[in-house]
């Protein structure tokens, strides 16, 4: 339906008093919008109102060419119903949450030496799961401290399984080595129960256990233990410390969004038995939501409905109060069988929980700001040295290539915008059909790839294109841009100096014989640096991964009898494919899947092909 031709008034007419989902859709059917109801025909009628509309909501109206609905049984299947199609259609005019990864975890496994590992995903590994964590780094600062607390193993079964002598981490104090019995059981099962019990917030039973033990080692004499266990007393007070402990028990999240005409913070604090275990930061877009409990409101929703792969807490704290909180709860109780507490007036500790998750979203706010408008002088200082016309640069991407001897070639696109990387927009390719080493045919086949893809979506091309290389990288780029007729893009080429020492290298631009050298203090050259910089570390990842993938799976690839399945089998049992090699017969009929016949072929192939 054209724009032009829309009836509001006429659809508006035709809609039912009763709760329901309603879609804004443009004239090229993309989906604008989604909103709930818990009446249809008061709610949409409210964006076609003569004044009190606020600039985004008239920018929506003016590209509405119809207007669908679906009508539900209560206003909670609608909620439920719009964060689905929220997810599933990302529309414009809705807030989007960006960050979609659930929480990580830290799994105690269930083994006869269990192990500590990072997870994140599915539980279908048998083990206690601890957590959930705020983000990956608050996981491994934890295994950290529990490494020099406890020397509970954190390697995985596989390399486990098969040590026959103590690695570095025994070395270094991390570690026991249960693997080569250098641990008896008695002693290993004890820092096990010391871990879950600091894991499960119960530190001061573990301080009560060991200064139990210390006063018994001193009763025996044995100084040279007591004095161990001293330490691991002074260790983990210190860390106690540092933990903002609560007498509260439960799981909670806190919410807190700051919000300003130049962006949005929301911050929650995650809180596990009582024990505050980090903070997350999330910068959504906002979309038609006025005000802080509009913008936390769309975002919770999105966060546990939408999402539906974050812990489900007893509890959620906000900073401000939502109109729609006993809707949220009914919601909780309805889709996950959970009674979740919602509440923002509340005392105590709860209260400095609120004031902390406050805190950090406005600090957090300030912080990006002030990076992005940083970023945004960079790019005006690039225009200036370039002399082009200041906002010209709004999108910069760049390229490298990463070998080793033309193994495993992989070239790397890293994209830069106002606000610094964008991260979700890189891509890596890896590149094949050429001969090993040749870089200028590794560029020109990435290059080739990304542009044509590029020319036949609608995500449009950046303002700056730059190639780690000189003359040479920057021939194939130009060669490539005018074979697929693209004339309106400035084309960069950073060639290394002498002795390859950073602040000396040289910026072709466009071609071979216009040079720029920008000052090494320079912003201008900060940026082509970093965006450089980003490129070659993004390649370099890339090459890393395929190469060890490569290696991991070459011994094993033409095996007969051995498919995907039990090469992978094979290699999580042994740890890796030199593993395989090394195992005897018996040892590889252990693995799932293969039997007598076939671990005797295996074991043939791979000492005598």
């Amino acid at each position: 339906m054209d724009s032009s031709q829309f009836d509001a008034k006429a659809i508006i007419k035709s809609l039912p008093n009763k709760p329901g989902v309603y879609r804004m859709l443009s004239d090229t059917d993309e989906i604008l919008y989604v909103g709930k109801a818990k009446n249809l025909k008061n709610r949409v009628g409210s964006y076609f109102r003569s004044r009190g509309l606020t600039a985004k909501t008239l920018a929506l109206v003016a590209k509405i060419a119809n207007i669908e609905v679906t009508i539900t049984h209560s206003e909670t299947e609608a909620l439920l119903l719009e964060q689905t199609l929220i997810k599933a259609h990302r529309p414009h005019f809705n807030i989007l949450l960006v960050d979609d990864k659930g929480y990580p975890f830290i799994l105690l496994t269930d083994h006869n030496e269990p192990g500590l590992h990072f997870h994140r995903g599915s539980k279908k590994k048998k083990g206690r799961y601890f957590g959930p964590f705020p983000n990956a780094k608050a996981v491994r600062e934890t295994l950290s401290v529990l490494q020099r607390a406890f020397k509970v193993r954190q390697c995985e079964d596989s390399v486990y399984n098969n040590r026959s002598r103590p690695c570095l981490q025994y070395q270094i104090k991390r570690c026991k080595a249960p693997c080569v019995d250098l641990v008896s059981p008695e002693e290993y099962a004890e820092d096990v129960g010391h871990t879950r019990l600091f894991l499960a917030g119960k530190s001061n039973d573990v301080l009560e256990q060991i200064e139990t033990k210390m006063d018994q080692a001193v009763v025996d004499l044995a100084f040279e233990q007591a004095a161990e266990y001293r330490d691991q007393l002074l260790f983990l007070r210190k860390i106690q410390e540092q933990q903002f402990v609560s007498g509260h028990q439960g799981n909670v999240d806190v919410f807190a969004a700051e919000l300003t005409d130049r962006g949005c913070c929301i911050a929650l604090l995650v809180i596990r038995d009582g024990r505050v275990l980090g903070n997350r930061q999330f910068f959504p877009k906002v979309g038609l939501e006025e005000g802080a409990a509009a913008v936390l409101e769309a975002f919770i929703g999105q966060f546990y409905f939408g999402q539906r792969q974050h812990d489900i807490p007893n509890e959620i704290l906000t900073s401000v109060g939502l109109e729609h909180a006993a809707l949220f709860s009914e919601a909780f109780k309805h889709e996950f069988d959970t009674v979740v507490r919602i509440a923002h007036q509340v005392r105590s500790e709860r209260r400095s929980w609120i004031k902390l998750a406050q805190t950090n979203a406005q600090e957090q706010l300030i912080m990006r700001l002030n990076h992005r408008q940083s970023m945004t002088g960079r790019m005006r200082s690039l225009e200036t040295e370039l002399g082009i016309g200041s906002g010209d640069i709004k999108r910069m991407e760049c390229f490298d290539i990463s070998h080793i001897q033309g193994e495993a070639t992989v070239a790397s696109c890293v994209v830069f915008d106002e606000t610094g990387p964008l991260k979700s927009a890189y891509r890596r390719f890896n590149i094949t059909g050429i001969t090993p080493g040749d870089d200028y045919a590794a560029m020109e086949q990435a290059l080739t790839r990304r542009y044509e893809k590029l020319l036949k979506s609608d995500m449009g091309l950046p303002d700056v294109l730059i190639v780690d290389g000189g003359k040479g990288q920057l021939g194939v780029a130009r060669g490539v841009l005018e074979a697929l007729g693209i004339d309106n893009l400035l084309l960069l080429g950073i060639a290394k100096g002498e002795g390859r020492k950073p602040g000396l290298e040289t910026l072709y631009v466009n071609d071979k014989d216009h040079t720029l050298q920008l000052e090494k203090h320079a912003s201008a050259f900060h940026l082509l640096q970093h965006i450089r910089d980003e490129a070659h570390r993004f390649a370099i990842v890339g090459h890393r991964e395929k190469r060890q993938k490569t290696r991991t799976g070459s011994l094993l690839d033409k095996i007969p009898g051995v498919g995907d399945l039990r090469r992978k089998a094979l290699v999580r049992h042994f740890g890796s494919a030199k593993g395989v090699q090394a195992a005897s017969v018996d040892e590889i009929m252990k693995v799932k899947g293969i039997n007598q016949s076939l671990a005797e072929n295996i074991y043939e192939y791979l000492h005598n092909a």
